[in-house]
């Protein structure tokens, strides 16, 4: 698939050099999807700082985000999003049977080999994502086990990586 949008090569625009080099400190690099953020500095940069709140300044565990936003690619069809992603859900100790498993076409079809918890979070990614409206009884297992800051990360992991995915999507970044 072609890019829908050109991506900014990195350095070739000296008005993005702090964006470029925040972008850098936080990820290392900047990967196809930064360099179409570039083309719009404000964009870039809120998403940036949001995107980093949520994989580096939130109280959840790094496996249980990596498990919301692995699902959250596959129910979007986003095989650069959950590519990328993987290194990190290894490293935060999700098993490559887990990482099979989070690849199922619905959350009925999940293996039960994750924790109530690790399920409930699961149903609520595939409900929020497919769903939009999230029904009490879903909700409620999350509510029971969360604090409020638990509550709002794990909801804005969901809603958040729905966005990179749909964004990746729409223009075709990425493989």
């Amino acid at each position: 698939m072609q890019k829908r949008i050109s991506p900014v090569e990195p350095g070739s625009r000296p008005e993005l050099a702090e964006i470029e080099a925040n972008i850098l400190k936080e990820r290392g690099r900047i990967s196809p999807l930064y360099q179409t953020l570039l083309n719009s500095p404000a964009i870039a940069h809120g998403w940036e700082t949001l995107l980093t709140a949520i994989r580096n300044k939130n109280s959840l565990p790094a496996s249980i985000r990596e498990m919301i936003i692995l699902r959250v690619a596959i129910i979007n069809r986003a095989p650069y999003e959950f590519d990328a992603h993987v290194p990190h859900a290894l490293k935060a100790g999700v098993s490559n049977e887990q990482l099979d498993a989070l690849k199922a076409p619905t959350f009925a079809q999940i293996p039960s080999i994750f924790t109530d918890l690790e399920m409930a979070v699961l149903r609520l990614t595939e409900e929020m994502t497919l769903q939009i409206q999230v029904p009490d009884e879903v909700f409620e297992p999350i509510r029971a086990s969360y604090n409020d800051q638990e509550v709002l990360e794990v909801v804005t992991t969901i809603a958040a990586y729905n966005m990179v995915s749909r964004l990746l999507n729409a223009l075709h970044v990425g493989h």
